[in-house]
């Protein structure tokens, strides 16, 4: 079997989460032959074989993140170039986030159903997981370890050519947590995983504190403006 797969994230291969979790999972894909060629939509250059290779073949699989909701931007202006098929092409999809829960995902795994069907395509479902954050900080062992799952993925998708087996519904992980659990990871996150957070933002170029409020300082901007524009 021979999929094109499309790397819907926004960010290139160096910080992308949704290229590490491919890599581990196109390992195990292709452990019996199979074969793949990888587009990422980050590349603007790319764009034009991208089109290409989703009008001429059959086997589609896009890998995206979805950000607090959302699916990229940039991924979405690159559906919209897309022409609907007419043909027996199917679009399966890894749907990976930050958020733990798998309830989290659900909005983008139901948007991406309907989006198949807008494209003239068939169905191959949806490899829903989250707790993923974190892979962009580790290491090359620790990224392994973590994205061993997806490598099994990968050989459940070239047995099954989709996503609707019981292994992988399990894979998502808790669709929610318990009262409990949610009330130790508050607390916990409050706490312990604080300074974690705090160095990580430093990290990632955060100058602002954690508790900054963005929205009463633009209503303060506001209130400031109208007295000085009633002054004037």
């Amino acid at each position: 079997m021979h999929v094109i797969i499309f790397n819907g994230s926004p960010r290139v291969q160096k910080f992308s989460n949704t290229d590490k979790i491919i890599s581990s999972f196109a390992e195990g894909f292709c452990e019996r032959g199979n074969t793949y060629e990888l587009y990422s939509i980050s590349n603007r250059r790319e764009w034009g074989d991208a089109r290409r290779a989703f009008n001429e073949n059959k086997n589609i699989l896009i890998a995206l993140p979805l950000f607090v909701e959302c699916v990229p931007g940039l991924m979405m202006e690159f559906l919209e170039t897309l022409v609907p098929k007419t043909e027996s092409t199917q679009i399966s999809y890894i749907l990976q986030g930050g958020f733990a829960e798998g309830s989290q995902l659900r909005c983008g795994e139901a948007y991406l159903e309907k989006l198949t069907h807008e494209l003239g395509c068939k169905y191959g479902g949806t490899l829903v997981k989250g707790n993923n954050f974190m892979l962009r900080f580790m290491d090359e062992m620790q990224v392994e370890k973590e994205t061993d799952g997806y490598r099994e993925m990968g050989k459940i998708f070239d047995r099954d050519y989709n996503f609707f087996s019981e292994e992988c519904q399990r894979f998502t992980g808790p669709e929610i947590y318990s009262l409990p659990v949610r009330i130790m990871l508050d607390i916990l996150f409050k706490t312990a995983f604080k300074n974690t957070t705090i160095c990580l933002s430093k990290k990632l170029g955060c100058t602002k504190p954690l508790d900054y409020k963005t929205l009463e300082t633009d209503k303060q901007w506001t209130e400031n403006l109208a007295v000085h524009q009633r002054a004037g």
